[in-house]
């Protein structure tokens, strides 16, 4: 398969290499090339337990085998992370901080004290958090939530956001890109596949107990609140 890029017909690694995740991911950057890696890294701002980072590194494997542009790579990922971030912004915005918290404890995967935990990140550092909150995982995926809260100027937020998202992206990509040609994109993909199964179990088990520890929560207030 080829990859867009650049207006170029660019050859890149057989699919059969990659299979799960790894190959899912491959794909669409083999179909979409840089704009594939910023489509993944929005999805993953929207949906936080998506994690890009392992993309990420698979997107500079292939640009260190010359099949991407890793500067490109760098634009493209830190767009997805704007327009993701923007989607929680609008959020926070918009809806208020009661509803959104009423949504989150809906959510079996999200922990309302992860927000909250995140708005006391925000408290102490204002503005900045937006910038700082991005190199720190949970909180990255919440900071926009209380940015949209107090109404941080967008094009501020935009700024900030960009600059700490191209920082964490870049990281990533420059570490897939300095073992590039060192990694085999099979053994490579393995490890991608292993990780995203303990990752999903992980969460498995999160949801399970918060499930659990909400309806005893639940059935603790009724017998306190006797009809």
């Amino acid at each position: 398969m080829a990859a867009c890029h650049l207006g170029e017909t660019v050859p890149v690694m057989p699919e059969s290499q990659l299979t799960g995740l790894a190959g899912w991911a491959g794909d669409l950057v083999a179909s979409l090339g840089e704009v594939g890696l910023g489509l993944l890294v929005l999805l993953e701002n929207v949906f936080p337990p998506i994690p890009s980072e392992p993309v990420l590194a698979l997107a500079g494997v292939l640009a260190s085998q010359g099949t991407l542009s890793l500067t490109l790579l760098v634009i493209a990922s830190t767009l997805g992370s704007v327009l993701g971030a923007l989607v929680f912004y609008g959020l926070g915005a918009t809806v208020g901080r009661v509803r959104v918290v009423r949504l989150l404890e809906r959510l079996p995967l999200v922990d309302v004290r992860d927000l909250e935990r995140t708005e006391a990140w925000f408290s102490r550092h204002g503005d900045a958090a937006v910038l700082l909150g991005r190199l720190v995982p949970v909180v990255r995926s919440f900071v926009s939530i209380p940015a949209g809260f107090t109404r941080v100027p967008l094009l501020r937020f935009m700024l900030l956001t960009a600059i700490g998202s191209g920082i964490w992206n870049t990281a990533f990509l420059l570490a897939g890109y300095v073992v590039g040609t060192a990694v085999d994109l099979g053994t490579l993909g393995r490890f991608l596949d292993y990780g995203t199964y303990l990752a999903a179990a992980v969460l498995v088990v999160v949801a399970t107990r918060r499930f659990l520890r909400n309806r005893r929560t639940r059935q603790d207030g009724l017998r306190g609140h006797p009809r």
